[in-house]
């Protein structure tokens, strides 16, 4: 079993080897949470932990976007972020910290977006994580919707790219072609074969087998999720079995 983040939290010490704004939050933390020491990950690479610290600022930084801060939206983060029972509270301090600081998003993303730049798909995680988060009460709002594309952005990713993501969360006249990547003038046989790939691409398995955290996998589940979703509403279509 993967150990959860909370059992990695060793103090400066991690914090210094992450280095940049993230760092610099994880440090702050290690002052205000009591700290398993067991299994300390000092020597093992940070990049589980950069991930969900990551996704820990963008989501607080978010939260303010649209000029309220909810309860739900606490809720939501710790259905992606793999938290213990009886940790809410810590939870709740960690938030509260990343909303307080002095850096802003972008400073967060962009020490993510350069973290992971050959990992393009671990940064779209990141993207769908917040969606979750942003959606928690039942609406993105325009400021949050706007947010995630700078952050997008500064991930590298282009408008369309960003659209794509977009449309696994938000309630639209969506076209389930443009969630798959696809185009409708694929023959049946050829669009079965681009769907297999796309989930095979996207399957939780890969990012177990790549040592990532519980919140990648997480995040990669629902994204399957959606897409078999979205093949299941073509094959309805065109009468695919």
């Amino acid at each position: 079993m993967i150990q959860s983040i909370w059992g990695k939290l060793g103090g400066a010490g991690l914090g210094l080897a992450l280095g940049g704004p993230i760092g610099a939050l994880l440090g702050g933390v290690a002052g205000h949470m009591l700290i398993d020491r067991e299994g300390a990950p000092f020597g093992k690479p940070p990049r589980d932990v950069l991930f969900t610290m990551g996704l820990v600022a963008l989501a607080a930084k978010m939260a303010k976007a649209d000029g309220v801060v909810v309860d739900v939206e606490v809720r939501a983060f710790e259905q992606i972020i793999e938290v213990p029972e009886g940790e809410h509270s810590k939870v709740q301090r960690l938030f509260e910290l990343a909303m307080q600081t002095s850096d802003g998003f972008e400073a967060y993303a962009r020490q993510i977006g350069e973290a992971f730049k050959d990992e393009p798909a671990l940064l779209e995680d990141v993207i769908d994580g917040l969606f979750h988060i942003a959606k928690a009460d039942e609406a993105v709002h325009e400021a949050e919707y706007a947010y995630l594309r700078d952050v997008a952005t500064i991930f590298s990713f282009s408008e369309t790219d960003f659209e794509r993501i977009a449309a696994r969360h938000v309630s639209r006249a969506d076209d389930p072609y443009f969630i798959l990547k696809a185009d409708r003038s694929m023959g049946d046989d050829e669009l079965k074969r681009h769907y297999r790939k796309l989930v095979a691409e996207n399957h939780p398995d890969r990012e177990i087998a790549r040592g990532l955290p519980p919140e990648a996998i997480k995040i990669a589940t629902e994204r399957v999720a959606t897409i078999n979703a979205a093949w299941e509403r073509i094959a309805a279509e065109r009468n695919l079995r």
